[in-house]
């Protein structure tokens, strides 16, 4: 937008000025194709021009009692466009809401503002102050943004996120269409599965389910955000494959994110496993495997079972027994990685998610209660990937040499700890 020259009418400037706020919010959003650095100073540049066509109103334009708080709004809109906290931003949103507060998109713009200098709580107040003036799907949403930021801190994390899924279905409700609601909604059922334990698949499920119907609302389509936060429950739900494309897909319109080293570290881990169950010296230890396989007590509501005869999903009633060969050593911290092999020397994968890295060692003997199995069977730039496994959420889940794991083995944080975003 170019700044106008010659007489303008004010009423016109006001417009030209919100104009160029939204303009100028629009860039920051949905603008990915820059490093941070050029994008930051395009963002400088168009929030200078936005400020110029804004002081092309008149002083005594500015002055009137309706007009003053929406040019306060505007100043102080387009100063907090930049990524960083300014005080001028603020002290501009804080008059308009005193002059006006009913204002809703100045309420918006003071708590976010607020939020970038660190005062959670001031901030959740003036989306709470807001929304007490009425409905707003726009402070909804940041409203259970925040919360799930306060929740890293909060003695009860869980209520907090719950709340976060609460402001985001009902900023659904006033507008069933709008991709990024179901988007907040989608990340905030992905953070309740992090602070819940890692192990509710439901809470992954319902995540998978709200940024799909995100990509329905076709401005959503070129948000990498989305691609990335949907191939990141697909990774955590073990949907490799389409882990990969999502993640080269946010790569692509946004370099920023670290979408590649993501997939990098899924290829990584998957030709680690693709080598163990291939290599050489897993014949020699399978020599010896049925001699070692002891015998373990189980309760009669469980029936013994070997992995060829298992079924895709939750296999109620079952155990399975194996032999740990390898563990698999990667960079990420979860989930831990096993090759095991069962009496019938099949062997399979086991992923672990909630149970610390000394639980299992090599050479011990784990049993699967109730094991979730799934089929790996997918190509990925040339290399095909095919392989049994068992994913394990909690330390209930096993028995290791015949023994239950105690409390202490069990790590609720390991994944939550990566996810603060």
């Amino acid at each position: 937008m170019s700044i106008p020259t010659g007489e303008v009418a004010g009423e016109d400037l006001f417009a030209l000025a919100t104009a160029a706020a939204d303009d100028l919010y629009n860039f920051r959003d949905n603008y990915f194709r820059l490093t941070s650095e050029e994008r930051d100073s395009k963002l400088q540049s168009q929030s200078d021009l936005a400020l110029q066509i804004l002081d092309k109103i008149p002083i005594e334009k500015r002055k009137l009692p309706l007009q003053r708080a929406t040019y306060e709004y505007l100043r102080g809109k387009i100063l907090d466009a930049v990524p960083v906290y300014k005080k001028e931003a603020e002290d501009h949103l804080s008059k308009a809401v005193k002059l006006n507060p009913s204002l809703a998109d100045a309420w918006l713009c003071l708590g976010n503002c607020i939020w970038k200098k660190g005062d959670l709580n001031a901030a959740k107040n003036c989306f709470t102050f807001a929304l007490g003036k009425g409905p707003n799907k726009k402070i909804l949403c940041q409203l259970s943004m925040l919360e799930r930021k306060l929740s890293h801190d909060a003695e009860n994390p869980e209520e907090v996120v719950d709340e976060s899924i609460k402001h985001a279905r009902e900023a659904i409700t006033l507008d069933v269409k709008d991709g990024y609601s179901w988007y907040n909604l989608g990340n905030a059922f992905l953070i309740s599965f992090f602070v819940t334990g890692s192990w509710d698949h439901s809470k992954l499920l319902q995540s998978l389910k709200a940024y799909q119907n995100a990509e329905r609302d076709e401005k959503m389509k070129s948000n990498p955000d989305l691609y990335y936060s949907c191939a990141t429950v697909n990774k955590y739900l073990e949907n490799y494959e389409r882990a990969l494309t999502g993640f080269e897909a946010a790569a692509l319109m946004d370099p920023g994110l670290s979408a590649m080293e993501d997939a990098r570290m899924i290829v990584l881990l998957l030709d680690k496993l693709d080598y163990l169950l291939r290599g050489q010296t897993k014949a020699k230890r399978l020599s010896s495997l049925s001699s070692s396989l002891a015998t373990v007590d189980l309760s009669h509501s469980y029936k013994r079972a070997t992995m060829d005869l298992l079924s895709e999903g939750l296999n109620k009633g079952i155990a399975v027994t194996g032999k740990v060969l390898f563990f698999a050593k990667k960079e990420s911290v979860a989930p831990l990685c096993y090759v095991l092999s069962d009496s019938n020397h099949t062997c399979y994968v086991i992923t672990v998610y909630g149970i610390c890295n000394d639980a299992i060692k090599e050479g011990d003997q784990v049993t699967l209660l109730e094991p979730f199995y799934r089929f790996v069977d997918f190509s990925w730039k040339g290399k095909h990937y095919q392989f049994k496994s068992v994913r394990v959420d909690f330390v209930e889940q096993l028995l290791v040499n015949g023994k239950y794991l105690s409390s202490h083995h069990a790590v609720r944080t390991s994944i939550y700890a990566q996810h603060k975003a």
